[in-house]
């Protein structure tokens, strides 16, 4: 749940303030699948447990109506997957923590709230703070959605003040299992995220010499490269998170090779890195990278220097504060909507308009398409699992379970894919009470999520987001910094080299972050993607530079 400081504030150019831009919103690709997460198994796997083993209890007690408070911490196990397991455990406890605070909150609301008018205004509220929070926190995915769906759904729940303290001990106990099965691999592959990271990030180098090769000025190249200083960083991340032993040093060597692949690709053995990252996969032996000198540790104070307080990243100015905007004012004007047209649970509008919020209006517009669309098609699913799971409390658990590991199996090709499983589930859930009329059910999803989709663009065309542009300032003067660093670091000893090298693709990978953000907003001066193309290339050149090394390659940096 780290995350790299951002650079210090820059003033922007002087002179007349260039013309706003209106950028297009894109149809083409939008719903065309991608390649599947290389661990999609692995939160598909835990959330079927975790879910599993509370609602079977619940079962055999007969009291399946129970199991929306249950189903609130067995979520929980979407989380983390990412996470070498002395993070993942932390990072897991956190989100049990805050979903029950979710879950309390909600519950509070929905005893004592004297109407629905204040359980929108409280469940916007709520979603607003989710998804800045888990922004900031860098928790995803799945995110603040999964949060703002249990607090939504729990708002609307029937409730009395004494039941609160039972439903938040059923929901914590959930929460429990999900920590368990979330934890529950690391005996038999102690390392098995950090060797994941790493292998990616060796695939990646491998393929941007490949693409090097194959016409080194291209668009694929320049892409190629910009996802393996991605992974590159993200393995660096991984491996900070932890304490070093034998085999995370080991580890640390092999990023080190991708990383000088990544500074010169040209001098990169792509069959060669390829090698390396199918040797990492299993439990065996970390295999060798025969450089004839030993990469430095990453320190712990390498560690710490990349950590931000939270509230540093939630302070005035922050680029996630108006991300945090979209999301409460959308639910507002979805949820108080769906009140109007007098919608039977205006949480399903709320929740739609929460789900669409990414970094950018653009990436908001196509997770608004994927919505419908996946929302669209899971009715129909619906429907053809009603017969089935209206036979008995026990196929509709089944059901429920089938649709859960089919959502966390198919999402990362799409997130559609996803909706298309995530929609019966959610339509499932209302249904442990009491069997419902299903036309009813489906004539309100369909409803809430084109009232939600719409009014949440909405949201995110009004509440513009002007200093998108401003952060691409402040990540080039990171990025001068850190070049120069890296060059001053060329004729020094060989620990600092190496760390400078790490902060300075650290900043190649902010800055370009921060130019895809705003290339994606609406009503945005003209961006200086001339002086961000010029600081990639001076950056990739000075990277190449560490590889050589030594005072002639300090020289060939300079102007």
């Amino acid at each position: 749940m780290s995350s790299t400081p951002p650079p210090a504030p820059a003033s922007p150019p002087s002179g007349p303030a260039p013309r706003a831009h209106l950028r297009r919103l894109p149809l083409a690709g939008v719903l065309r699948p991608g390649k599947p997460s290389d661990i999609w198994f692995k939160p598909a796997t835990s959330v079927f447990v975790a879910m599993a083993i509370p609602q079977l209890t619940l079962l055999a007690l007969g009291r399946v109506d129970l199991v929306m408070y249950t189903m609130a911490g067995s979520l929980c196990a979407l989380y983390a997957h990412q996470l070498p397991y002395a993070a993942r455990a932390r990072a897991l406890a956190w989100v049990v923590a805050g979903m029950v605070a979710s879950v309390a909150v909600a519950l509070a609301t929905a005893a004592l709230a004297p109407g629905a008018v204040v359980l929108v205004a409280v469940g916007a509220l709520l979603a607003a703070a989710q998804k800045a929070l888990c922004d900031a926190t860098r928790i995803g995915p799945p995110g603040h959605l999964i949060f703002t769906f249990v607090s939504s759904a729990s708002l609307f729940a029937p409730q009395r003040l004494g039941q609160v303290p039972g439903h938040l001990a059923l929901t914590l106990g959930a929460g429990a299992v999900a920590w368990l099965v979330g934890m529950a691999p690391a005996p038999l592959r102690p390392h098995g995220p950090e060797r994941r990271a790493t292998g990616r990030a060796l695939r990646a180098a491998a393929a941007y010499a490949d693409a090097v090769a194959g016409d080194a000025r291209g668009p694929g190249a320049a892409r190629a490269r910009a996802a393996a200083a991605d992974a590159v960083h993200a393995a660096w991340q991984s491996l900070r998170a932890t304490r070093a032993d034998a085999t995370r040093t080991a580890l640390h060597h092999l990023v080190a090779r991708a990383e000088e692949a990544l500074a010169a690709p040209a001098a990169g053995d792509a069959a060669r890195l390829r090698a390396l990252a199918e040797g990492l996969r299993g439990t065996g032996a970390v295999p060798d990278t025969g450089a004839a000198a030993p990469h430095p540790p990453l320190e712990r104070a390498e560690a710490a220097e990349a950590a931000l307080p939270l509230w540093r990243r939630l302070a005035p100015g922050s680029p996630l504060l108006p991300i945090a905007l979209r999301t409460g004012v959308g639910c507002a004007l979805a949820g108080y909507a769906a009140l109007a047209l007098g919608v039977g649970r205006p949480y399903w509008a709320l929740v739609t308009a929460a789900s669409l919020y990414q970094a950018n209006v653009t990436l908001t517009w196509s997770r608004g398409v994927q919505r419908v669309v996946g929302n669209v098609v899971g009715v129909v699913a619906f429907a053809a699992l009603v017969p089935l799971a209206h036979h008995d409390h026990a196929a509709l658990i089944g059901c429920g379970l089938l649709c859960a590991f089919g959502a966390e199996a198919l999402i990362t090709r799409n997130y559609w894919l996803g909706c298309v499983c995530v929609t019966p589930m959610a339509l499932l859930v209302t249904e442990f009470g009491r069997f419902q009329d299903p036309g009813a059910l489906i004539a309100d999803r369909v409803v809430d999520t084109l009232l939600g989709a719409l009014l949440g663009l909405v949201a995110a065309v009004a509440v513009t987001n002007r200093r998108a542009a401003d952060h691409i300032e402040h990540a080039l003067a990171a990025t001068d910094r850190a070049r120069a660093h890296a060059e001053g670091a060329l004729s020094g000893p060989a620990r600092d080299l190496h760390r400078a090298r790490r902060r300075l693709t650290a900043s190649l990978v902010a800055l370009r972050a921060a130019h895809d953000t705003a290339a994606g907003e609406w009503w945005q001066r003209e961006l200086p993607a001339r002086r961000v193309a010029d600081a990639e290339r001076a950056g990739h050149r000075t990277l190449a530079a560490t590889v050589r090394g030594g005072p002639q390659a300090a020289e060939g940096v300079r102007p």
